[in-house]
């Protein structure tokens, strides 16, 4: 039994986390913690943890956790992984792991000196769709990858509106825009099916210098990008095409993913709406011919609908196996890393003008 306390227990973790390991044998939330008390109280007592607490160092060093997970601001997460690591934790972070490239780097040398496990929320990497679909392009199913496009959306990030619980997505040092947060899952999914960028090219438009919150009345100043255009060449020799753009919406518009290979083509969309690229079952096409994503790929528990704590299930799924086998996490701290190079190169390219930047 690995017992975990989950820092940043409202808000995203209420649909994601807590509701994944509810239904997960192998897991039991020992502790809870967030900014005040009594909220960490609320939680607690709603999801049968013993341990509440108003911050999440102390948590972390409670001796009935065995594994701290990490789902506050982005800004906050540095703070709350280094308690972790010091205190000699498993640790499982959202994604960003860090506000900016220099953090998740310093964050990826501390815990393997830690030597602990640690692992990083890209759905993408155990999506049943997506290891399915990385398995027939692997299994040679359409031949050498020539080509590989996706089109997804950002929203409600990005467009000339912000729901007033996002305002502070505005500012480019909270880390939760459409480039750090959707086109990092974006790249890392596309890196997991058909290999590394070797180059790319970006632009990074900002259509709007203000955007309107909710229903206020308000306009606050904007220093985010709306959409994310890459250009690249993957290390296979493959071109890939990537457009992550912004809206409005309260839910995202379908995605579209489509690798063209010398002797076929894969094709995913979501297989139900409103569901983004990491967190959506697969409709997968082969061809012209629909392939259905076998039982076997499903490692979340089957009681849990598609969404957040589906696809965050997996995630747990694949911690509880590398326990068991004694082995790294994937993805880990260092992969996460070098997905934090990958957007900062996007950045530097954006603004020399969409100049060509080689990938290390």
């Amino acid at each position: 039994m690995i017992r975990v306390g989950v820092a940043g227990a409202g808000g995203w973790a209420e649909v994601s986390h807590l509701p994944a390991l509810r239904r997960m044998p192998e897991f039991e939330v020992t502790a809870v913690a967030t900014t005040r008390r009594e909220s960490a109280e609320r939680a607690a007592a709603a999801y049968g943890a013993r341990h509440a607490f108003a911050g999440a160092e102390a948590m972390a060093a409670h001796p009935e956790v065995d594994l701290v997970v990490v789902s506050v601001k982005a800004p906050e997460h540095a703070k709350v992984i280094r308690a972790a690591l010091d205190a000699g934790k498993h640790v499982l972070s959202e994604w960003p792991l860090g506000a900016g490239t220099a953090e998740a780097e310093e964050l990826a040398a501390a815990a393997a000196r830690a030597g602990v496990l640690n692992a990083v929320v890209l759905q993408g990497h155990h999506l049943p769709g997506a290891r399915y679909m990385a398995d027939l392009s692997a299994e040679g199913r359409i031949g050498r990858i020539e080509s590989l496009a996706l089109v997804a959306s950002g929203a409600p990030l990005g467009g000339g509106r912000i729901p007033e619980s996002l305002e502070w997505s505005t500012d480019p040092a909270a880390g939760n825009s459409v480039l750090t947060v959707m086109a990092g899952h974006a790249v890392a999914t596309l890196e997991r099916l058909a290999g590394p960028f070797a180059e790319l090219s970006a632009r990074l438009p900002r259509h709007h210098d203000r955007v309107a919150v909710g229903e206020t009345g308000r306009s606050v100043p904007n220093g985010v990008a709306g959409q994310v255009l890459v250009h690249g060449l993957l290390a296979g020799g493959a071109s890939a095409s990537v457009i992550v753009y912004g809206g409005n919406g309260p839910a995202p518009d379908p995605f579209h993913l489509r690798i063209v290979g010398e002797r076929g083509t894969l094709t995913a969309a979501p297989a139900q709406p409103g569901m983004y690229l990491n967190w959506a079952d697969w409709s997968i096409d082969l061809s012209g011919e629909p392939l259905p994503v076998p039982g076997s790929y499903r490692t979340a528990p089957a009681d849990l609908p598609p969404g957040p704590a589906a696809s965050v299930a997996a995630v747990y799924a694949e911690i509880a196996q590398a326990v068991a086998e004694g082995r790294p996490a994937r993805p880990d701290f260092a992969t996460a890393a070098r997905y934090h190079r990958l957007l900062t190169a996007i950045e530097e390219s954006a603004a020399a003008g969409g100049a060509t930047k080689e990938i290390a």
